[in-house]
């Protein structure tokens, strides 16, 4: 069985929300080394601030300042869909544009509605690209399938599912999950990795699982 990493190694396409702006070095290296960073609206202005530039900026852009809407005029894409929040509308630009990868930062923070709202949004995001969600504690990536992924020994663990039916079995986790039905969102939370990798198996839905660096 393959083993996946916690975090995607090859970073091409980064989108920045709106929410914290990234401090830890491993967000903050994916930010630096991606060929194009997507701006949700008013993350132009945090991006720039911190001595960036922006690839592309989508949104309603009521966050965006006149002076940056100017100077940015030609890669702005206007969308008020507001059946969609900002994320969604980048994520959606990016598999239009046939991307098949991306990294979203600055989703959590600021407001815990956005966070919990965003990280939900990341189970929609991959049934139509690779999504990972990068925080400065750790990741969040979701698995369609069984899987063993590659962990470190202490490593903390959590796992969620939207789908409350789910029930998932895992190994190599300190605390042994045996047909565990995720009926709220806090019965898959604070494990531990044992070891160099651990293993969930599960039938239909999706994992949610969240590892720290």
């Amino acid at each position: 069985m393959i083993i996946n990493s916690s975090t995607p190694t090859h970073p091409k396409t980064v989108i920045l929300a709106d929410g914290n702006y990234p401090t830890h070095d491993v967000p903050l290296k994916h930010l630096h080394d991606a060929d194009l960073v997507v701006c949700c609206d008013g993350a132009t202005e945090k991006l720039v601030a911190h001595g960036l530039e922006p690839g592309i900026i989508i949104g309603d852009l009521d966050s965006v300042s006149p002076a940056l809407k100017k100077r940015y005029e030609k890669i702005l894409v206007p969308d008020a869909d507001q059946e969609t929040n900002d994320l969604t509308k980048a994520v959606n630009w990016c598999v239009a544009q046939g991307n098949d990868e991306v990294v979203i930062l600055g989703a959590t923070g600021i407001r815990e509605d956005h966070t919990l709202g965003n990280i939900s949004l990341l189970a929609h995001y991959n049934l139509s690209i690779n999504a990972t969600m990068l925080t400065d504690t750790g990741s969040f990536m979701v698995y369609d399938r069984s899987v063993t992924i590659a962990s470190h020994p202490g490593q903390q663990v959590s796992i969620f599912s939207i789908d409350p039916t789910l029930r998932v079995t895992s190994s190599g986790l300190r605390y042994p999950l045996n047909s565990l039905r995720l009926n709220s969102w806090w019965r898959g939370t604070l494990n531990e990795a044992e070891g160099k990798s651990f293993t969930l198996k599960f039938e239909g839905g999706q994992l949610i699982v969240f590892m720290e660096y």
